[in-house]
Parts: structure tokens; sequence; C-alpha cells
């Protein structure tokens, strides 16, 4: 499965490409989008769309993952400004028929680095060593690759048990059986 990762921005969009088969995740691509700052609103948000095009265009993923807004109660004007690159994002992505999935920035730490607070460099140290990568990709980009490796995470696991259930092989069949808890 190859899954495309975006972290929006309105000034920086980070997108990455990794493929996930069976157990094992391999880095396709990333990098960054970055809008000319000169241009209107509406141009750069042209110019967001258009780049992801070409990536999806260039990478043909199966599925892709976006960062839900982070919200800060004190800076409504940038989560607006932040709101309409994601749908920019979104609407790229949706475009070419893609699932989208959504996640918040602390599943993707967890997923990645195991904490839901985790620094972005820490992110960004174990996105090189999940993705056996010789440099540290620029933080968007790496954010992007850790939601990508998050969404890959999700998909091999969908069909494990709920929490406080456990998963055994059956002793007659062989097969996985689910056996909840009491």
């Amino acid at each position: 499965m190859r899954v495309l990762g975006i972290d929006p921005g309105s000034s920086v969009t980070g997108y990455g490409v990794v493929d996930c088969e069976g157990s094992s995740l391999r880095h396709v691509a990333h990098g960054t989008v970055r809008p000319r700052r000169t241009g209107s609103v509406a141009e750069r948000l042209a110019e967001i769309h258009r780049a992801l095009d070409e990536v999806v265009a260039s990478h043909a993923p199966d599925a892709a993952v976006i960062e839900q807004v982070f919200v800060r109660p004190s800076n409504p004007k940038s989560a607006l400004v932040l709101g309409q690159a994601r749908g920019v994002a979104l609407a790229a992505l949706g475009a070419r028929g893609l699932n989208v999935a959504e996640v918040t920035p602390q599943e993707v730490k967890s997923a990645v680095v195991g904490i839901g607070n985790a620094s972005k460099e820490q992110v960004q140290q174990m996105v090189c060593r999940l993705l056996s990568l010789a440099n540290a990709p620029a933080q968007d980009a790496a954010d992007a690759l850790a939601a990508a490796i998050c969404r890959a995470h999700q998909g091999r696991l969908a069909d494990l048990p709920k929490r406080g259930a456990s998963r055994r092989p059956s002793p007659r069949t062989g097969s996985w059986v689910v056996r909840r808890a009491r």
C-alpha cells in the first residue's frame, strides 16, 4: 500500500510518500510546497493545489492522510488561514479520488515516537530511523512522512482487537481468535 501524508500549512505544506508491505516501510518521496509570499491568498492556495496534484500524479498513492488543524484560541486568524490550506489539500486529494484519513498531531506522534506530546525534533529523528534516511527531512516533510507512517500502521492494525481483548491462534484451526477481557 502506498500512502501519501500531508502536513498542511499556508507558508509551507509538507508531503511524504511511503510504501507499506507487511510490517516493512519504505521511503518513496518527500518534500515541501512553499508558495510565493508575494501572491494573493488565492494564488498561494492555487499553488498548493497544483503542487499536491503533481505529487499525486507522480507517485500514485493508494491512500492519503492529512493532519487535522491544531487551533490555538488566541490566534483565530492563523487557524483560518491554516484551514484554507488544509481545505485546498483535501480538495486536491479528493479530486484525484483518494481515500483520505484525518489524524490528530497527537495520533501521529504516538504512532511514530510512542508519546503524543513528542517534539518536532523527536518526530524527525524517528522518521529517519523508521525509513532509514541518511539526512533528516525538513520538519514539515518529516511531519507528513510521520502521518503517512501513522496511516500505514492504522491500515495494518485495523483488524486487531480493541483494548481489553487478547488475540491468539486457535489450537484447532490455526486462525486468529479474539478473546474479550472480562
